[in-house]
């Protein structure tokens, strides 16, 4: 099942030399993981609902483990002080859903979990 690095980065109005370097090593340590930039910055949003500040950034990886193992790896965290040391955010590994996964069953499930009984399949 994929997993996703997602962050919500509050760039400063013009980014230190450090930040650049970040971003110019980054797919290196990436690539042994299997992990691929899907969303880099997002200049051209549409927010639909509430607030959006900062850039967001989605890395997708074949898996969870993939995703931990990618954040944790020497060669990442050699990289995380450039981009800290300059800018806030949140950062966040998640798995993503199932092939076939469907909302409405889900739904079914929690409706029956929050009602005390057994959703049918």
């Amino acid at each position: 099942m994929s997993a996703y690095a997602i962050g919500n980065l509050f760039p400063p109005a013009r980014l230190d030399d450090e930040v650049f370097t970040y971003m110019e090593r980054i797919q290196a340590t990436l690539d042994p993981f299997g992990g691929r930039f899907l969303v880099h910055g997002a200049p051209e949003r549409d927010v639909c609902e509430g607030e959006w500040p900062g850039a967001l950034v989605v890395i997708g990886f074949p898996s969870m483990a993939a995703a931990r193992g990618w954040y944790g790896s020497p060669a990442y965290q050699e990289l995380v002080p450039l981009r800290t040391r300059h800018m806030t955010g949140d950062i966040m590994l998640i798995d993503g859903v199932p092939e076939g996964y469907e909302a409405a069953a889900t739904a079914a499930k929690l409706r029956a979990a929050q009602d005390g009984r057994t959703a049918t399949p």
